[in-house]
């Protein structure tokens, strides 16, 4: 763990200090501004960074139009440069469809797994409904013909 000195916090310190004045210091500047110059400076940012995102991307295209022309100066640099960059897509190509692959692979096995547990768990329930539903069928029909023998034997013996 790191630690710091006395003279390393009071420096940090210090720059903290110092960056909250600079900003106090341009809000104070700001708020001296008059109407008329705070609606010049306004106008003049809505300009300025058009114009400035425009060089920028002047700046951006003219790399890159540099970088084509130097790439495909010659038909033999530009040959072996699209030979390169269709390898290179075919690479990304393969490693995107093995990547799919693995995917359906592992979601296929996933799902299959939770239908044979689903499927287990139903087969489960239905013989234990039924087994449970064997015995008591079987408790009733003993009892049917339990009371079926003692009424029997009730009318044998009054008769």
């Amino acid at each position: 763990m790191a630690t710091t000195t006395q003279t390393q916090r009071r420096t940090t310190a210090a720059k903290r200090r110092s960056a909250a004045a600079k900003r106090a210091a341009a809000t104070r500047e700001a708020n001296q501004r008059t109407p008329v110059e705070q609606v010049q400076y306004a106008a003049e940012r809505a300009v300025l960074i058009p114009v400035g995102a425009a060089l920028t991307a002047t700046d951006r295209v003219a790399e890159a139009v540099t970088e084509l022309a130097k790439a495909y100066s010659t038909p033999e640099t530009a040959q072996k440069r699209v030979e390169r960059d269709l390898r290179r897509f075919e690479r990304r190509g393969s490693t995107a469809r093995n990547r799919a692959e693995r995917r359906i692979k592992r979601t296929r096995t996933r799902v299959e797994r939770e239908l044979r547990q689903r499927r287990t768990r139903a087969v489960r329930v239905a013989k234990r409904n039924r087994t449970q539903f064997e015995r008591q069928a079987k408790n009733v029909r003993r009892d049917v013909e339990k009371v079926v023998s003692e009424a029997q034997e009730r009318v044998t013996s009054a008769a």
